[in-house]
């Protein structure tokens, strides 16, 4: 059975509930059961913190031995070379997700600190992003 992490980053525990019209009023738990269903053959562990440090150690932990790593980084995206090294210092392959169209918001969600070190980005097809990711990863 393959393994893929999901990790979410700062303020996506508040989906559902956070700015509904730009992410969405289903929370990722609830989300998360859907995923689950529609991938019965990958055993799917999620994490979410608002702590950058967290974040880094979560890929640390599984970045050895998970067959990929699906990662919404949130606003760290934008900012955290850390997270950059973290993500090049692993050998599972990193998908770098986004809910809504970073392209279409504001200037500064246009440039990714991560994209670089990441297989690939998805961005703006809703939590639909989180499928794209896991069936880009499973298919490798």
């Amino acid at each position: 059975m393959k393994r893929i992490q999901i990790i979410n980053g700062p303020n996506l525990n508040l989906l559902g509930r956070r700015e509904p019209g730009v992410y969405g009023a289903v929370s990722f738990e609830t989300y998360l059961e859907e995923l689950r269903k529609v991938f019965p053959l990958v055993q799917i562990d999620y994490y979410q913190s608002n702590v950058e440090g967290e974040l880094i150690n979560k890929i640390h932990e599984v970045g050895f031995d998970y067959e990929g790593i699906v990662l919404n980084a949130g606003a760290y995206t934008h900012t955290s070379i850390a997270l950059q090294d973290a993500i090049r210092a692993v050998t599972t392959p990193v998908v770098e997700v986004h809910i809504s169209n970073v392209h279409q918001r504001e200037e500064f969600r246009h440039v990714s600190m991560i994209a670089s070190a990441c297989r690939g980005v998805i961005c703006g097809f809703g939590l639909c992003s989180y499928k794209l990711a896991i069936e880009a990863l499973i298919q490798e």
